[in-house]
C-alpha cells in the first residue's frame, strides 16, 4: 500500500479535518528540526501526510488507491511547488525568510530588493484645547540615532579612499548557510563589514567610528493641525531612527489634549455652562461668554428654564471644509437660599398672579 499517512499522524481513517490539523500541529511541534526533540526526517513525513490528508481531493484519491503517485509526483507536495504549504500551522516556529530560500534555488535573492529601514519612534505630547482648535507649532528634542553629519553617513574620513570590501569582493552581499525544513541551504545576506556598500573606507570617520550613524539630539518641529482630536497620531516620515545603508524609520506623535476648565469638546462643538439669576431667567438679559476667540455676547431670552441650551454660532472647532462648530451654553439658574422680607413680599405677589 505504501506509506500509511493515517498511521504517521496517529489518527483514524474517519478523522475529521480538525482532528487532522490538531494531530499535525502536535507532531510538527515535537519533530521540528529547531527543537531539542527535533527529527528532520520525521518532520518531513508528518508534513507530507498532512499535505495529503488536509486536502479533500488528495485524501479521496489516497483512500481509493492507497498511493500518492498520481497526485503530483512529489510525495504529495503538489505541482505548484509544495501543494498549499500552510505556514500558519507552524505557529511559534522561525522558518527565516522563505523568499530567500526559494530565490537561492532559482539563482537570486529577494533580500536584494529589500532596503533596510530604521526603527520607528513613538512619542506623546500634551497640548491645550485651544491649540487643538487652532493648531500650533511645537518643537521637541529627541536623542536618537541619526546619520553622521561629519561624514554624511559614508563612515569615511573626509577625502578618504574607498577600498573594495575583501569579504564580499565589492558585491555587498555574501552567502550564508541556513538550516531549514528543506535541509541546509545557502541564502544571500548583506555583508556586515561594508554594510552592503561593497566598499570599506581606508580611514574611518573619527566622529562615528566608521558606522555612518551616531546617537545625537535632534530638534524636530511639529506642525499640529487645527481640529486635531485627543488620541490622534501624527506620522512624520523619516524622523525615526537612522540605520547605516538604509532609510530612517518614522516618528509617530500621539496627541493628548489637556482638559479645559471652561469647555468640553464634543465633535466640532464646545460645551460650557453659564449660571444666571432667577430674575434674569424670567425677564431675559445679556451675558458675556469668554471664548477662545475673545468675548462673546449671548442673549438670554425671557422665560429661559434651567438646563436650556443656547448657541454661539461658528466659534467651535474648525472642520475640514473650513467651517467651524458652535459653542453650546447650558443655562444654570441660581436660586437664592434666603430672601429678605421685601423679596418675600414681592414673590408672594407674583404667586397671586400665578407665576
Amino acid at each position: 500500500m505504501g506509506k500509511d499517512y493515517y498511521k504517521t499522524l496517529g489518527i483514524e481513517k474517519n478523522a475529521t479535518e480538525d482532528e487532522i490539523k490538531k494531530a499535525f500541529r502536535k507532531l510538527a511541534h515535537q519533530y521540528h528540526p529547531d527543537k531539542k526533540t527535533g527529527n528532520e526526517a520525521k518532520f518531513k513525513e508528518v508534513n507530507e501526510a498532512y499535505q495529503t490528508l488536509s486536502d479533500t481531493k488528495k485524501r479521496s484519491a489516497y483512500d481509493r488507491s492507497g498511493s500518492t503517485q498520481n497526485q503530483a509526483g512529489n510525495g504529495g507536495y503538489g505541482a505548484g511547488g509544495f501543494g498549499g504549504f500552510d505556514s500558519s500551522s507552524f505557529e511559534g516556529f522561525d522558518f527565516g525568510n522563505v523568499g530567500d530560500i526559494f530565490s537561492d534555488f532559482f539563482g537570486g535573492s529577494s533580500s536584494q530588493n529589500t532596503r533596510k529601514r530604521g526603527e520607528d519612534i513613538q512619542i506623546q505630547i500634551l497640548i491645550t484645547l485651544k491649540d487643538s482648535i487652532f493648531g500650533v507649532e511645537r518643537k521637541v528634542f529627541l536623542t536618537k540615532t541619526n546619520t553622521c553629519k561629519t561624514c554624511s553617513g559614508t563612515g569615511a574620513k573626509h577625502d578618504s579612499k574607498q577600498n573594495t570590501c575583501k569579504i564580499c569582493n565589492g558585491q555587498g552581499r555574501v552567502q550564508q548557510a541556513r538550516r531549514s525544513v528543506f535541509g541546509t541551504v545557502n541564502t544571500v545576506v548583506e555583508c556586515e563589514p561594508c554594510q552592503g556598500s561593497g566598499k570599506i573606507p581606508e580611514h574611518k570617520c573619527t566622529d562615528c567610528k566608521g558606522k555612518g550613524i551616531k546617537d545625537s539630539q535632534s530638534e524636530i518641529v511639529l506642525q499640529i493641525p487645527s481640529g486635531i482630536e485627543n488620541g490622534q497620531t501624527l506620522r512624520m516620515n523619516g524622523q525615526g531612527e537612522a540605520i547605516a545603508g538604509g532609510s530612517p524609520g518614522d516618528l509617530y506623535v500621539l496627541i493628548q489634549v489637556d482638559k479645559d476648565s471652561s469647555f468640553l469638546r464634543k465633535g466640532f462643538d464646545l460645551h460650557t455652562q453659564k449660571t444666571i439669576k432667577l430674575t434674569d431667567s424670567l425677564l431675559g438679559t445679556f451675558v458675556t461668554i469668554t471664548s477662545f476667540d475673545g468675548e462673546e455676547k449671548l442673549s438670554i431670552p425671557a422665560g429661559t428654564s434651567n438646563g436650556d441650551m443656547l448657541k454661539i454660532l461658528g466659534k467651535g472647532v474648525k472642520r475640514s471644509q473650513g467651517t467651524r462648530g458652535d459653542i453650546i451654553v447650558t443655562i444654570k439658574i441660581s436660586t437664592p437660599r434666603k430672601l429678605s422680607k421685601e423679596a418675600t413680599r414681592l414673590i408672594e405677589e407674583l404667586k397671586k398672579e400665578g407665576i
